[in-house]
C-alpha cells in the first residue's frame, strides 16, 4: 500500500514538472536578441607605466593630516565628520540601503501571517441565509492562519536580494568617498588660509618697507635730489600697499567663514580657528601596483563596480520574469456564527491554493523592461570605465605638477635670494643718492614679485599633495571593510538563464 502510495505522488510530481515545463515553453514572450558584451575594464588595459612609476611608497593612512605636523588640523577634520550635514546625508542613504536588503531577504522563505475578526450583524429573511440566522443578529467570528511562498524557480528573489545587497555596498563606498572629499576639502580650505597668513604677512611688512623708503625719499626732497614727484609717488606706493593688506584681512575672514561652513557649524565658528602653522609633510613617494591596488584604494571606483554588479541582477531579474511564477499558498482557521461552537473541529476551514502565473503576450512590456535594464548595465560599466581613467590621470596630474612645483621652487627660490640683494643694493644707491627712486621701486617690486611666487608656490605645492592623498583614495581601503571587489573576473553578464534563443 506504501509503495503504491509512493508511486503515485512520484506520478504527480512528474505531472506537475510536465505541466510547468510545457508551459514555459508554450510561453509567446521571450529575450531573443537581447544582450550585451559591454564589460568593465581592467587596471592593466591602461598604459601607465611612464606616469606612475613605482615608488616603493605606501598608501595613504586614515590620519594622514598628522603629517603635517598642525595638531590643529586633524581636529578640524575629526569635527568635520562629525557634524557636517554632508556625512548625515551619507548615513542616511546607508540606512535606506540596509532597509532595501531587509525587504529583498524577506521575500526569500514562506511568509505566514495570523488575523482575527469579529463581525455582528442582523442577517435579512429575503437573502440565502435561512432561519434560524435569517432575521436575527448573529456574531460571526473567524480565526485565519496564512502561509505564502514564492518557490522562485527561476531565481528572481535571489537576484533581487543580491542587487539590494550589491546597492547596499554602493552606499557603504560612497559614505566613504563623502568622508575623504570633506577631510581634503577641509585641509585645502586651511592651507588656503595658511597662504593667506603667509601673503598677509609679506604685505605687511612691505608697509614697512615702502615707509622706510618714503622717509628717505623725504630726506632727499629737502636735499634738493627728489623732487614733490618722488614723494607723492612713494606716498602712493605705501597706500596701494596697505589696499593689499586690507584685501588680505578680508580673504582671511571670508575662507574662516568657508572653513565653518565645512565643519558643519555657524560663521562664527571660523573666527575661532587658530592661524595654522603647517609642515611641508612627507615626501611624495607612490606605491608598487599603483594601478591594479588602486582599484580598492578609492571608494569611488568600487561604488562603480559594485553598481555594475547590481545591474547585472537586475538584468537576471528581469530575464527571470519570462518564465512561470509559480505560488502556493494555503489558509487554515476557524469560523462560526457565535461561541458556542468556534471551537470545534465542525468550524475548520482549509484551503490549499498553488497558482501559476505564465507572461504569454504582453504587448513587449517584459522585452522593453529588459533592454531598459541592459541599457543601465551598459551606461554604468562606461561610468565604471570613465571613473577608472579619471583616476589614473588624476594621480599621473597630481604627481606631474607637484614634481613641477618642486623644481619651479628651486628657481624661484634662487630669484628671491637674487632679487632681495638687488633690493638691499639698490637701497643702499638710492639713500647715497646714486640713483633714483624709480629704480628702486623696480627692484622692490621684483623682491615683493619674487617673495609672493616663493610663497604661492609653497602653499599650492601642499595643497597639490593633499590633492595626490584624496587621489590615492585618503585612506580608504576596501579590502579591509569587505568592500573589495573580486574585479579581475570582467566578463559579459553571463546566460544564467535557460536561454530562449
Amino acid at each position: 500500500m506504501n509503495g503504491l502510495l509512493r508511486k503515485q505522488g512520484r506520478r504527480r510530481l512528474s505531472t506537475w514538472s510536465t505541466s510547468v515545463a510545457a508551459l514555459s515553453l508554450a510561453g509567446c514572450v521571450n529575450y531573443a536578441g537581447i544582450g550585451s558584451d559591454k564589460q568593465i575594464a581592467p587596471a592593466a588595459h591602461y598604459d601607465t607605466a611612464a606616469s606612475l612609476p613605482a615608488g616603493r611608497g605606501a598608501w595613504p593612512a586614515m590620519d594622514w593630516a598628522t603629517q603635517f605636523g598642525d595638531p590643529q588640523l586633524p581636529q578640524l577634520i575629526d569635527e568635520a565628520l562629525k557634524d557636517a550635514p554632508t556625512i548625515e546625508q551619507a548615513r542616511s542613504r546607508i540606512d535606506k540601503a540596509v532597509s532595501m536588503v531587509g525587504g529583498a531577504r524577506a521575500g526569500l522563505p514562506p511568509n505566514v501571517s495570523g488575523s482575527y475578526e469579529w463581525n455582528r450583524q442582523r442577517y435579512t429573511l429575503n437573502s440565502f441565509y435561512p432561519p434560524p440566522y435569517g432575521g436575527t443578529w448573529q456574531s460571526e467570528n473567524t480565526a485565519l492562519l496564512s502561509a505564502s511562498w514564492d518557490l522562485d524557480l527561476w531565481g528572481k528573489n535571489r537576484d533581487r536580494l543580491h542587487q539590494a545587497v550589491s546597492q547596499k555596498k554602493v552606499a557603504d563606498a560612497e559614505a566613504q568617498l563623502a568622508r575623504i572629499t570633506l577631510a581634503a576639502s577641509v585641509a585645502s580650505t586651511y592651507n588656503d588660509l595658511a597662504r593667506l597668513y603667509a601673503l598677509y604677512d609679506i604685505q605687511a611688512s612691505e608697509v614697512q618697507n615702502r615707509k622706510d623708503i618714503g622717509r628717505i625719499t623725504d630726506r632727499r626732497v629737502k636735499a634738493g635730489l627728489d623732487t614733490d614727484v618722488e614723494r607723492q609717488t612713494s606716498e602712493g606706493e605705501t597706500a596701494t600697499t596697505r589696499t593689499n593688506v586690507r584685501s588680505l584681512d578680508g580673504q582671511i575672514v571670508a575662507t574662516r567663514y568657508q572653513l565653518a561652513a565645512l565643519l558643519g557649524a555657524g560663521p562664527d565658528r571660523g573666527l575661532r580657528i587658530a592661524r595654522p602653522s603647517l609642515e611641508t609633510g612627507e615626501p611624495i613617494t607612490l606605491p608598487d601596483n599603483l594601478p591594479a591596488d588602486l582599484l580598492s584604494r578609492r571608494p569611488d571606483i568600487v561604488a562603480a563596480y559594485w553598481q555594475v554588479d547590481a545591474d547585472m541582477q537586475n538584468v537576471k531579474e528581469a530575464k527571470a520574469e519570462f518564465f512561470p511564477d509559480i505560488n502556493l499558498s494555503a489558509v487554515a482557521g476557524l469560523d462560526a456564527f457565535g461561541w458556542g461552537q468556534f471551537l470545534t473541529a465542525q468550524s475548520g476551514a482549509i484551503q490549499f491554493a498553488p497558482a501559476i502565473h505564465l507572461p504569454i503576450f504582453d504587448a513587449g512590456a517584459l522585452r522593453a523592461q529588459l533592454k531598459g535594464r541592459y541599457a543601465d548595465f551598459d551606461y554604468d560599466v562606461a561610468s565604471y570605465n570613465q571613473t577608472l581613467i579619471n583616476a589614473l590621470s588624476e594621480v599621473a596630474t597630481q604627481v606631474a605638477q607637484i614634481r613641477s612645483a618642486d623644481s619651479q621652487l628651486v628657481e624661484a627660490r634662487r630669484a628671491l635670494t637674487a632679487r632681495t640683494k638687488a633690493f638691499e643694493l639698490a637701497l643702499v644707491r638710492y639713500r647715497a643718492g646714486l640713483i633714483a627712486q624709480l629704480e628702486l621701486l623696480n627692484a622692490d617690486d621684483n623682491r615683493l614679485a619674487a617673495a609672493t611666487t616663493v610663497a604661492t608656490l609653497e602653499m599650492s605645492r601642499r595643497s597639490m599633495q593633499i590633492g595626490l592623498i584624496r587621489a590615492l583614495g585618503g585612506g580608504f581601503d576596501g579590502s579591509a571593510i569587505a568592500l573589495a571587489a573580486p574585479i579581475a573576473t570582467t566578463t559579459p553578464i553571463p546566460a544564467t538563464r535557460p536561454s530562449q534563443e
